[in-house]
Order: structure tokens, then C-alpha cells, then sequence
């Protein structure tokens, strides 16, 4: 079968990797791809927001399965518009993916079908805003309600930075018309967990549990970004724990949305907070995450290509999916100035080539004219281990990481630290 990628990053250079290795896969093209992806795939020079030429590629490579990698396109209708042209594709509708293009409507929903998440208030006007921020004081969790490329959450600890952060998002339009609203969120504490589930419109099988390090620098610090790092297992969160998330936030949120006539197909992707009243959603995302996909997708012990199609012709409950007993660690580089501004076209040295058990996925690179790798993006390259243990994916990882360099190249030294120093079973 020849498949095609829709988009750019990290999760898409694991996307191709995973369905290289699949033997009923033939050639596989990624558009726009990057520098990594050109070593499992072809790249194809066509933007993920041009759905006319996408289109028009598909038909004219004779293309068998389409996967969308990215939120935007998917919020733009790319699905709907291949499935109109007789095309297979991978992801959900337009108004599925609305469960991640609005915070607003994903906190409507989870209220009207029970599904357990923090208290909020939404706001359109930025004095009512930052009134009901004194009323509540901080912390508190300030959100633009569109997409802002996983940085418009604010988790302000004062008053003040809650009021910079609706003032930013509200009237200095950091993050444009993503900020017309804001969704104030009661501040909830305990441990993150990503559940990512693949779901057909009627069955949804759940991956295996995720954590990923928002904030740019150790011990959670500094700005959030889009990721910085992720592992798997979860150790800390015990398995009964993820059931009921299961049953109480990933059931009943399909079941919602199709007594709402929408039937989801795709990867439903689960933010949550395991607080001490039990799971509560932070966000729902409508595709692979990134970098979660980047340690998911190594610990998947079945052909990657029957499940999408499972998905794409409403047959997920006649697979099988089997995970591997190991571990993985994915730690993010990124250069200097990553979340805000930042330079491009830094030569990258030194990247070693993908193995079985320690891979780079690439995100943000490019081969210029001289036949080098340089960056093109925040996050540069996504370096995942895998082993036995959490100890032992996280040894390979930094390993490999310590032998990349770019100028102003930058990661976090604790990613999977906190399990590990848990000294559950597998760690």
C-alpha cells in the first residue's frame, strides 16, 4: 500500500517509521516531511495547509491511506474534503476535531455527558476576565480557547499573572482570534497523565499511559511549551487508576459525541490530572500528541497499518492491539530562545542514525543546499531510548543526546527522573 503523512514534526517522522515497518506498506510520501523522514519516506514539497494540491497528489500518486498528523488541517476540514473525493483518511471530521479547536465546546461537552473536569468560567469581554480572577485569587489556569500551538495555557500561581496572561491572550492578541475567548480554569494539583485512545465512531481501544514535561526547563520551570519530553510507562499511576479513566472519561466522551451525531474517528488524545477525587480532564486533543506518540508508538508490538485502516473502515473491534513489556523515554532538544522567538537555520553535527532500541526522531529540520542538516523549528529533534526499564530507556536516551550538537541546542536533564526516583516495578 503507499501512504501518505500530512505534516512536519516529530510525531510525523514516528508515524513513518512505525508504518515502515509494516509489510504491506510500499513507499510512504510525508508532506511537507522533514530531514528525518527523509530516511524512511519521500518528501513531497506541498504544505499541510494546501488540501487542494494534498488532494490532488493523493489521486495522482494512487494513494491507498492518508494520516493527518497535525490539529490545524484537521480543524480546516482535511478529512472531510478526502473522504468527499473518495480517499481514505486517517483522523477526524471537522466538527469532531472541534473537541480541540475549542476549549469552550470540549468543557461544554464533557459538562452535558459527566465526564469529570475542573471547574470553569468562560469569558469574552477581558474586564469580566480579570474580575472574576481577583474574586478567585491564584493559582488559577488562564486558556485562549483556539489553538495556539500548545502554548496559550497559562497556570498563573498570582493574581498578576493571571492578569497578564488574559491581557496578553485578550488584548494583545498573543495567540490572534485563538484568544477571542478565554476558558478560566479552577487550578486542580496531582500527576499529569496522556491516554490517547484510537476510535473507529463506535469502539475505542485505549495506547498506553503517558507523561509529558510542559515547562521549558527543569523541575517544571519557565513558560509551557509544546513538549519537552515523555515516557512510558507511568509507574506512579496504578493501572486501576487508568481504568477509570477509561470508563469514566474516554467512554462516556465517545458515547457523547456520537449521541451528538458526531462519529469520531481517529486518535482521541486525554490530557488528565489524577487528583485525589480521581481522574479529571486538563484537554482533549484530536490526534497523535507530540512527543507522546514519540515513546507510544516504539512500545507498539502490532502492525500500525491494520489499526489505521481498522479505524478508517469502522472495524477496531476485530484487532487486537499488543504492546511491547518495555519502557521508552523521549527527551526533547530544542534551541535557544524555545517557546518564544528563535533562530533557524543552525548546522546540526553529529546525529546519529536510527537503531532498534535509540532513535532520533526529527522535527524541526531541513538539508539545506550543502547537504547539511540545519533547524527549522523550536523543537528540533526528538531523542527516544528504549529499554527494559525506565532507567535503562532513560540511559540510552541522554546518551545519545550528549553526542548531537548545534549551536545554543538545549533539553531538560530530568525527564522520567520523578518515576524513576519513585522506585516502583518499572523503574
Amino acid at each position: 500500500m503507499r501512504v501518505l503523512i500530512v505534516g512536519s514534526g516529530g510525531r510525523e517522522h514516528a508515524i513513518a517509521w512505525k508504518l515502515g515497518q509494516s509489510t504491506r506498506v510500499s513507499h510512504i510520501f510525508c508532506a511537507p516531511g522533514n530531514g528525518g523522514i527523509e530516511e524512511v519516506g519521500e518528501c513531497v514539497d506541498i504544505s499541510e495547509h494546501d488540501i487542494d494540491k494534498l488532494i490532488h497528489f493523493a489521486k495522482k500518486k494512487k494513494i491507498d491511506l492518508t494520516v493527518i498528523g497535525p490539529e490545524v488541517p484537521l480543524l480546516n476540514g482535511i478529512c472531510d474534503r478526502f473522504e468527499a473525493e473518495g480517499l481514505k483518511v486517517f483522523g477526524p471530521s471537522k466538527l469532531a476535531a472541534r473537541i480541540e479547536g475549542s476549549k469552550r465546546y470540549a468543557k461544554e461537552l464533557m459538562h452535558k455527558y459527566q465526564v469529570p473536569t475542573a471547574a470553569y468560567q468562560v469569558f469574552t469581554e477581558a474586564d469580566e476576565a480579570k474580575e472574576y480572577v481577583l474574586k478567585q485569587g491564584a493559582p488559577i489556569v488562564i486558556k485562549a480557547d483556539g489553538l495556539a500551538a500548545g502554548k496559550g495555557v497559562v497556570v498563573a500561581q498570582t493574581p498578576d499573572e493571571a492578569l497578564k496572561a488574559i491581557q496578553d491572550i485578550m488584548e494583545k492578541k498573543a495567540f490572534g482570534k485563538a484568544g477571542h475567548e478565554v476558558v478560566i480554569e479552577q487550578f486542580l494539583t496531582g500527576e499529569e497523565v496522556s491516554l490517547m485512545a484510537f476510535v473507529d465512531g463506535k469502539t475505542f481501544i485505549p495506547m498506553v499511559e503517558v507523561q509529558d514535561h510542559k515547562p521549558v526547563y527543569d523541575d517544571n520551570k519557565g513558560p509551557n511549551t509544546g513538549g519537552m519530553g515523555t515516557y512510558s510507562p507511568v509507574p506512579q499511576i496504578k493501572q486501576n487508576i487508568i481504568e477509570e479513566a477509561i470508563n469514566t472519561i474516554l467512554k462516556p466522551i465517545v458515547e457523547g459525541m456520537n449521541a451528538e451525531g458526531i462519529h469520531y474517528k481517529g486518535v482521541l488524545y486525554a490530557g488528565l490530572m489524577i487528583t485525589e477525587e480521581g481522574p479529571k480532564v486538563i484537554e482533549f486533543n484530536a490526534r497523535f500528541g507530540d512527543p507522546e506518540t514519540q515513546v507510544v508508538l516504539p512500545r507498539l508490538s502490532t502492525d500500525l497499518l491494520e489499526i489505521l485502516l481498522a479505524v478508517v473502515n469502522g472495524s477496531l473491534d476485530g484487532v487486537q492491539i499488543e504492546w511491547r513489556d518495555a519502557a521508552a523515554v523521549c527527551v526533547v532538544m530544542t534551541v535557544e530562545g524555545y517557546p518564544a522567538s528563535y533562530p533557524t537555520g543552525i548546522p546540526i553535527h553529529s546525529i546519529p542514525v536510527l537503531t532498534k532500541n535509540q532513535i532520533v526522531f526529527h522535527a524541526g529540520t531541513r538539508r539545506n543546499e550543502q547537504d547539511q542538516m540545519v533547524t527549522t523549528g523550536g523543537r528540533v529533534l526528538g531523542v527516544t531510548g528504549i529499554g527494559d526499564t525506565l532507567t535503562h530507556a532513560r540511559e540510552k536516551a541522554y546518551c545519545i543526546l550528549e553526542q548531537i550538537t548545534f549551536k545554543g541546542c538545549h533539553y531538560r536533564k530530568d525527564i522520567a527522573g520523578q518515576a524513576i526516583a519513585t522506585k516502583n516495578d518499572f523503574v
